[in-house]
């Protein structure tokens, strides 16, 4: 199995007027190709902030990459550029955020949302990547998927809209899927449905 990622004394650190918050502070892993990976702990000791690390979407300030590297399929992505840094977020890694309604758009509709990815990614056309997307959402167990493309974010309830991020994370067929506890709030029958679909 090749090492997909490799993590090596990851630190970010926020710069608050009370002092230096440690949030990350010396994390270290390697995942390979097909292996699951979960991080544990209790609310607040740093996962959250682990996984955007990742994709350097640390708010700056107040927050801080103060050292570290992220190897992921050869390349340190903590010393690429931003084309590079763009061109890997959301293509080659995806992320499923905690929160699905601070994450998508209130104003755009869910098929515009997931269509610019595969437009700019796969670099599909406005009639493909319409189909793609109410393929994706069919497979996330969208009922109507095809029709529910013209809606907003806020006629979705919680359960979907956690589906509908699941369905853009994977819709550029990603190499590293991060998940930030996709399942929370939902009830056990779509927190088992949802783990299965995100299974490798």
């Amino acid at each position: 199995m090749a090492t997909l990622l490799r993590v090596k004394d990851l630190r970010t650190h926020f710069f608050t007027e009370e002092g230096i918050v440690r949030a990350v502070n010396g994390v270290s892993y390697e995942l390979e190709e097909g292996e699951t990976l979960g991080l544990v702990g209790e609310s607040g000791c740093g996962k959250s902030v682990s996984a955007l690390s990742l994709l350097r979407l640390i708010p700056n300030p107040p927050g801080k990459i103060v050292a570290g590297e992220v190897w992921f399929e050869g390349q340190d992505i903590l010393k690429a550029d931003e084309d590079e840094i763009r061109h890997i977020r959301g293509n080659r890694i995806a992320m499923v955020f905690q929160e699905p309604m601070t994450s998508l758009n209130p104003v755009l509709t869910i098929g515009r949302q997931i269509t610019e990815a595969l437009e700019l990614h796969l670099h599909m056309d406005r009639s493909a990547a319409s189909k793609r997307a109410a393929e994706l959402l069919e497979m996330v167990g969208i009922p109507e998927a095809a029709a529910r493309l013209n809606d907003y974010p806020h006629q979705f309830s919680g359960g979907m809209r956690q589906r509908v991020m699941i369905a853009m994370a994977l819709s550029c067929n990603p190499k590293l899927l991060l998940a930030d506890e996709p399942t929370t709030a939902l009830d056990v029958t779509i927190q088992a449905q949802i783990l299965e679909i995100m299974a490798p």
